[in-house]
């Protein structure tokens, strides 16, 4: 059956190494949510749900506890609003917010241990990754956001794992998140794109519980006529690779959108310049960015995160785009970064990959040039020493230090780590 056959690779064995990346995802993750609890739609989802009063069973980043399914959607929600936890480019979405998400609830609620926690979670992000190959870009390009769609079915995997479903039950429980799958593009620079993890965080957790009371789902729900793949504008290929596609997972170093990372790196190449000396600043990225990250006149913080020109500029007169505080109404608004955005041309190439950018800076000594790939091999000790530096530098030291600690002893630990 095509849905055991798109399973398989995530439910398999783990190895060390993918244990291993889905542990600095997870410190990923959880540094990114804690800094992001105050965020307006952080405290608007918490407060929703809390005002409801369910039951107490799983955390919430920020206080409070919620029904697991509740908890998920504010914890994804949360995790999420900084836009800065990780992204896999086989499928264009971040695997791991809607998916730890859910699995970090239900572990809880079902005293799973640390490991069965973090292989719910790899089996989870695994699926995602796979179900978003399957989506493909056609998917993404119409307009879904993968990792909303292709999140929820990797969500109700790792839920689904953690509550022990047989084989029938997972696949009921995925029957039943594709009718509840959504998440649009449309929601890039608001509020609705953390939401859209968190939607498809709930969803699976909720498909999962509803499998193990017994609701049963149409078996080619996915596959069939009138099913996902031929609703949604998928590409309905399978990727059937072996080992852990979540291995290739890249973390952000840059507190804004994926697509604008390798831009980034290619400028940094050509610093510093005197930005009074800068006639011109030439973006070449692929097509597919164009729609995503392209806003050319941003207003908020929260959209020049989706704007090349406005991290060109800000990169350039010295601001770290690693830095939360960047990001800032006051900064897009200030005239020195405008007259400076306002010189930055963004063009498409298909002669690059999604991962790569190629930078060109017209200046008064004459032109310079760089060109960056995020897909340029990376040591697992360097990108960890990477992950940890970036969480320290969101949570301090001390609270980065015990989630480490937690994600080596207990998932209590863990838990009392996310408690802020």
């Amino acid at each position: 059956m095509d849905l055991d056959r798109i399973l398989a690779p995530a439910i398999a064995t783990p190895t060390q190494g993918a244990r291993d990346i889905m542990r600095l995802s997870i410190m990923d993750w959880m540094a990114c949510a804690l800094p992001g609890v105050d965020e307006p739609v952080s405290r608007i989802c918490r407060q929703m749900v809390l005002d409801e009063a369910g039951a107490g069973q799983a955390m919430l980043f920020g206080g409070g506890r919620a029904p697991m399914r509740s908890a998920a959607l504010v914890n994804g929600t949360i995790s999420h609003a900084l836009d800065y936890d990780d992204t896999h480019f086989a499928h264009i979405g971040h695997p791991s917010v809607a998916v730890v998400s859910a699995a970090f609830a239900v572990a809880e609620h079902e005293k799973a241990t640390l490991d069965q926690f973090i292989d719910a979670a790899l089996a989870g992000t695994e699926a995602s990754v796979r179900f978003g190959k399957l989506f493909g870009r056609a998917h993404y390009q119409i307009g879904f956001h993968q990792t909303a769609t292709a999140g929820a079915f990797g969500a109700t995997l790792a839920a689904a794992q953690l509550l022990g479903l047989s084989r029938d039950q997972v696949h009921h429980a995925l029957g039943l998140v594709s009718t509840r799958a959504s998440g649009l593009k449309s929601q890039f620079g608001t509020m609705g794109k953390p939401y859209n993890a968190g939607i498809a965080a709930s969803n699976g957790v909720e498909a999962a519980l509803l499998a193990q009371k017994g609701m049963v789902s149409d078996p080619k729900a996915i596959w069939g006529q009138n099913g996902f793949l031929s609703t949604h504008h998928t590409d309905g290929v399978m990727d059937e690779t072996p080992g852990f596609l979540m291995e290739q997972v890249s973390h952000k170093f840059h507190a804004c959108c994926h697509g604008l990372h390798a831009s980034l790196e290619a400028l940094a190449l050509l610093k510093p310049q005197d930005p009074g000396q800068i006639h011109a600043i030439h973006v070449e990225t692929h097509p597919r960015w164009m729609t995503v990250c392209n806003q050319p006149s941003p207003t908020t913080g929260l959209e020049a995160k989706f704007s090349y020109r406005t991290v060109m500029a800000l990169s350039l007169l010295g601001y770290s785009t690693a830095a939360l505080k960047t990001f800032d109404d006051q900064h897009c608004n200030d005239p020195q970064v405008i007259a400076l955005r306002d010189k930055v041309q963004v063009s498409a190439s298909d002669a690059l990959s999604e991962t790569e950018a190629l930078v060109r800076l017209e200046t008064e000594d004459g032109d310079l040039e760089a060109h960056f790939d995020l897909n340029a091999p990376m040591s697992f000790e360097a990108r960890a020493e990477r992950v940890y530096a970036k969480a320290a530098a969101l949570v301090g030291e001390e609270k980065a230090q015990s989630i480490r600690i937690g994600l080596t002893t207990s998932l209590e630990s863990l838990i009392v780590a996310a408690a802020g």
